[in-house]
C-alpha cells in the first residue's frame, strides 16, 4: 500500500444536477439513484479549510461535471456560481488517498 500525496473533494450529484441531465437524452431519463458513483477529484495534500479549498476548485469541478453530460457549454445553466454548485452536489472533502494497488499510477493528461 502507497500513500499519495494528495487530498481529495469527493462530490456526489444532487436530484438538482439529475433534472438538469434529464433534458439532454429522453430515452434514458437520469435518477437520482443512479448517480450513486461520485466523483474524486484529487487535490493538494494539505490544505486547511475544506469551504476555502472548494471555492478555489468549484468551477473546473462542475465544468467537468456538466461536459459528462454535454460538451455543448451553450447548454450549460449559465449561473455556476457556487451556491447552485452546492444545490446540484453534495461534497466532502480529505486529506488520505491510499493507492492499494500493487502497480504504478499512470496519469493521463487532456
Amino acid at each position: 500500500m502507497k500513500i499519495v500525496n494528495r487530498g481529495f473533494l469527493l462530490i456526489r450529484p444532487k436530484q438538482a444536477f439529475a433534472d438538469w441531465a434529464n433534458q439532454f437524452d429522453l430515452d434514458f431519463e437520469v435518477e437520482i439513484d443512479d448517480l450513486t458513483e461520485a466523483g474524486v477529484y484529487l487535490v493538494e495534500e494539505d490544505f486547511m479549510e475544506a469551504e476555502l479549498l472548494l471555492e478555489q476548485n468549484f468551477k473546473k469541478i462542475f465544468e467537468a461535471e456538466l461536459s459528462q453530460i454535454t460538451e455543448e457549454e451553450t447548454d450549460w445553466p449559465e449561473q455556476r456560481t457556487i451556491s447552485v454548485f452546492e444545490e446540484w452536489f453534495d461534497w466532502e472533502a480529505g486529506t488520505t488517498v491510499l493507492d492499494l494497488e500493487k502497480n504504478d499510477l499512470k496519469v493521463y493528461r487532456d
